[in-house]
């Protein structure tokens, strides 16, 4: 299970959620409104290194480099 990142377009909350799977709805733990997918963190491949340009969806994704 991947720890992501999220923010609060209602609120401004950031924070990290736990999930099963990344495309399941989260909601905000302050307010309770719908949270979106905050892609402000830095990225890492599989190995372990930073990517240079990775958007976090892997499905749109040729590959970490």
């Amino acid at each position: 299970m991947p720890l992501l990142q999220y923010v609060c377009p209602s609120c401004g909350k950031k924070f990290e959620e736990l999930v099963k799977r990344y495309d399941r709805p989260v909601s905000c733990p302050a307010c309770g409104s719908s949270a979106e997918r905050d892609y402000s963190g830095e990225m890492f491949s599989a190995t372990g290194k930073t990517v240079k340009k990775c958007s976090g969806n892997c499905k749109t994704c040729s590959g970490c480099g």
